[in-house]
């Protein structure tokens, strides 16, 4: 995953996203910088959007599905070209079907027990959600046990004056929903959106010394 973090570790969360914006989209979103976006299954004809967004950018975008709940529909993602699969929890069935689909894998997780199972079960991440359930106190806490290289994104509620004092507590990036897309919203709007939250993360990080 550090290949994909390295650039700018915001995962676009694209829930209720249409097959027909999907280009559209996705477009702002990597011209914006973002290299990783997720359809949520649960939004309509997911395994579209996300063929049409693969076809679109190649493979130099990181692009799959979110809201995982079946290890049956890992093999959907994988037919419509799509490398991640994310999840709201840390059901292992899950994270071994797409570690064997040869996909990436970011489940989420509330405790160090669901966080040290899904590691053990191949988790290239972890989506720490929901963030408003948790706090950077406790994303501090983690990291004293979490094996050091073990990338921690905290999830929801997330917005561009509220990263840094989850950096300072040993985030490595962010999943970003609402308050990046929601159905409805123009490319305009969430290109400007995407900015805001791209020169945040420059900005916060910059001032953690954890870029250049």
């Amino acid at each position: 995953m550090k290949a994909w973090l390295d650039p700018l570790p915001l995962v676009a969360i694209l829930r209720g996203l249409t097959p027909d914006e999907a280009v559209d989209i996705s477009r702002v979103l990597v011209d914006t910088g973002f290299r990783m976006l997720e359809v949520p299954l649960n939004s309509p004809q997911p395994f579209e959007s996300i063929r049409r967004m693969v076809d679109a950018l190649g493979d130099g975008i990181l692009i799959g599905a979110g809201t995982v709940l079946d290890p049956a529909h890992v093999t959907n993602v994988a037919d419509a070209g799509g490398r991640l699969v994310v999840m709201p929890h840390a059901d292992v069935h899950v994270i071994r079907a797409a570690k064997q689909a040869g996909l990436y894998c970011v489940p989420g997780v509330a405790t160090p027990t669901e966080a040290f199972a899904a590691l053990a079960a191949g988790a290239d991440a972890l989506k720490l959600f929901p963030a408003e359930q948790s706090s950077p106190a406790v994303l501090k806490a983690w990291r004293a046990v979490l094996p050091k290289d073990t990338a921690v994104l905290p999830v929801g509620g997330i917005a561009p004056d509220t990263m840094a004092p989850w950096l300072a507590a040993g985030a490595n990036g962010f999943g970003i929903g609402s308050a990046l897309y929601a159905p409805g919203r123009t490319a305009s709007d969430v290109a400007a959106r995407a900015r805001a939250f791209a020169d945040a993360w420059r900005s916060h990080s910059a001032s953690q010394g954890t870029i250049a």
